[in-house]
């Protein structure tokens, strides 16, 4: 079967398809023919080599997302030809999804949204899960008041339709001009490219996105959450009373079953800009490095 293997790090041109052997699902796995997946940050960030120690070894199959097919439910209570999502934490299992098929445990799958086709659902796994399971850690709740910083991108941009869809107050804060009429539309207050424009100490929570450590806006006794690893730890505010932390996201098949039921009532709309077949891989890492993304750059197999 195929594969989007690296055996070296470096630019798109160090990814290639290879002829690997079909894994053997064990106890509690389930067998998942891919119909589609999506590049994420991260993806790009493994292939360039600047993840640093813990990556799987070479050759290494890269990936995250998955939507596709059960071939083999194994005793999941799956059966074979549903639809399912999946996340895979492919950094700490080796199992990336660039396959042909894919071996996950079953606490990862969960099923596929019926509103959306396979290639729109694969966009979903890792924003959706990084954004709900964020979210959740924030404990925010109905009422309240939220910032979202980095509100258009894809975690952002999911977060910012989660939080409203459990009755949250949401504001954001975009990078450019032209984001803002994607926050607005989706439902936030206040939107901003100016972080001095935010009211100080009025938000419960604060979800960042990209490291901009707006830390002023949350209120005394708040809970800050950043999901910018590379950017560092969030400043202690314990002595304000906030609770902070920088959120790794981890495989969570209920979580995705809330975003699938999410998405078929129309919660929580996802967005593709553009999609690749497997064998145009390095063009597809190309536009998704060129940036000024209007969604996520999906893979079809």
């Amino acid at each position: 079967m195929r594969a989007i293997q690296i055996d070296r790090f470096g630019g798109p041109d160090v990814l290639g398809l290879a002829e690997v052997p079909r894994p053997e699902p064990g106890p509690g796995d389930v067998l998942i023919r891919t119909i589609a997946t999506s590049l994420n940050p991260v993806d790009d960030k493994t292939r360039e080599g600047v993840i640093g120690g813990g990556t799987p070894p070479l050759p290494m199959t890269l990936g995250w997302d998955l939507a596709g097919i059960v071939v083999d439910a194994g005793d999941s209570g799956l059966g074979a030809g549903e639809r399912v999502i999946a996340m895979s934490h492919q950094l700490a299992t080796g199992r990336g999804t660039w396959a042909d098929l894919v071996a996950l445990p079953a606490q990862a799958v969960a099923f596929a949204p019926h509103a959306v086709t396979l290639a729109e659902a694969a966009t979903l796994p890792l924003p959706g899960l990084t954004a709900l399971q964020t979210l959740d850690w924030l404990a925010v709740s109905s009422g309240e008041r939220l910032l979202v910083a980095g509100a258009a991108g894809a975690v952002g941009g999911l977060a910012l339709q989660i939080a409203l869809a459990r009755g949250v107050r949401v504001d954001a804060l975009v990078s450019r001009d032209e984001q803002a009429a994607f926050a607005r539309e989706h439902g936030a207050g206040l939107v901003t490219t100016d972080p001095g424009a935010l009211e100080d100490r009025a938000y419960d929570a604060v979800l960042d996105t990209f490291g901009a450590f707006v830390t002023d806006a949350v209120a005394d006794g708040g809970r800050y959450a950043s999901i910018a690893t590379q950017a560092g730890p969030v400043p202690d505010l314990s002595a304000r009373g906030v609770r902070t932390t920088v959120h790794q996201v981890r495989e969570d098949g209920p979580g995705l079953d809330e975003l699938t039921e999410l998405v078929d009532h129309g919660r929580l709309r996802l967005r593709v800009d553009s999609a690749f077949g497997v064998h145009d891989v390095r063009a597809a890492h190309e536009r998704f490095r060129a940036g000024g993304l209007h969604g996520k750059v999906a893979l079809t197999f």
